[in-house]
């Protein structure tokens, strides 16, 4: 079954930066699912999967445009340290994230103080071209309540 709109597609990936260090790798865990055609993956994957079958495993190189976007310089925002999840004590470089008005966001932590933290607030893989090792689990026909929310249900996917 190629893989369209309005399909659920679970997947196994890694990713590389461009020397080749590998950033992240959902084997090991759940397969990752999403809504085939409703944003819930980067545009460049999205756009490589369009097409190919479960059992499917290829290699796609994404390009900033395409991924995270580039790198907006002077990104910084001042935030309690109260509000940084993932950490009880943070340093610079570490990725923590925020509540927002959209939901929630990743950081860099630049600088912290006693009670305040400056964090980039690009996305981590922002300005960065990566390279996805793709495997395709399963592909199956979204069901209504799926496309009316937008997003896949079940393991691997959102949890109401």
């Amino acid at each position: 079954m190629p893989i369209e709109k309005n399909q659920v597609v679970l997947f196994h990936y890694s990713v590389r930066d461009e020397q080749g260090n590998a950033i992240e790798d959902s084997h090991g865990g759940e397969p990752n699912a999403y809504l085939h055609g409703h944003g819930g993956v980067i545009p460049g994957v999205e756009e490589a999967i369009e097409g190919r079958d479960a059992g499917d495993t290829f290699s796609v190189t994404v390009t900033p445009d395409k991924a995270y976007g580039p790198r907006k310089e002077g990104a910084i925002q001042r935030v309690p340290i109260k509000h940084l999840m993932g950490a009880k004590r943070w340093k610079p470089g570490m990725i923590a994230q925020v509540q927002t008005e959209q939901g929630p966001r990743h950081v860099v932590v630049a600088k912290v103080g006693h009670k305040f933290a400056d964090v980039d607030t690009n996305h981590p893989m922002a300005g960065k071209t990566l390279t996805f090792d793709i495997e395709i689990i399963d592909v199956r026909d979204a069901d209504p309540e799926e496309i009316a929310h937008g997003h896949a249900h079940g393991p691997g996917g959102h949890h109401h």
